[in-house]
């Protein structure tokens, strides 16, 4: 098995693609060993001293890293780990599909939602995962659009300035309604 790294924009993100599906069309973000608990490959991964953050997209894995321990020390550990667990043919994600957040939104701006979703899911989202990161939509009022960045857009010192310069642009220019966007988490 083979198993291509490529860094990100994120300093202490790497990007990990193992040749194979990891989540399909779905996602998953963990931020720590207690938050992966439905995961073996994320708990594998926690176990390594100085991860910090797991991310799972449809055929890649991000890791984030410590600034205590080096890309040098850390990767071959992390590919070990990755290796290990589809050698093993064991599953991703325990007990079927991730859960998934509510999102706060008023039913009378659903055409406006729905309009900020496509271009979210045609423009932004795979540009993103290119960088090993999703942004995932979580709500709407009043005319500002809650965001949360995951992955290696969680954390990376470009995150705000691509949300405020590139995303929120983009939405006002092709959504009038949308006034500013604001990251939230979990």
């Amino acid at each position: 098995m083979f198993i291509e790294t490529e860094g990100t924009p994120n300093p202490a993100t790497l990007k990990f693609l193992p040749g194979r599906d990891v989540m399909g069309m779905s996602t998953a973000d963990f931020s720590s060993a207690v938050s992966a608990v439905r995961s073996p490959l994320a708990t594998g991964l926690f176990t390594l001293t100085g991860v910090t953050r797991v991310f799972f997209g449809g055929d890649f894995i991000t890791v984030t890293k410590n600034d205590e321990i080096s890309w040098q020390a850390l990767k071959p550990q992390v590919l070990g780990v990755i290796m290990d667990h589809f050698v093993a043919g064991l599953p991703v994600m325990d007990g079927g599909d991730v859960d998934l957040d509510e999102e706060d939104v008023d039913e009378a701006d659903r055409e406006v939602v729905d309009q900020i979703k496509e271009l979210l899911d045609t423009r932004v989202r795979p540009a993103v995962a290119g960088d090993g990161g999703d942004i995932v939509f979580r709500g709407y009022r009043d005319g500002v659009v809650r965001l949360h960045m995951q992955g290696a857009c969680s954390g990376c010192p470009s995150s705000s300035a691509t949300l405020k310069h590139g995303i929120e642009n983009m939405l006002k220019h092709y959504v009038p309604e949308v006034i500013s966007v604001e990251q939230v988490g979990f």
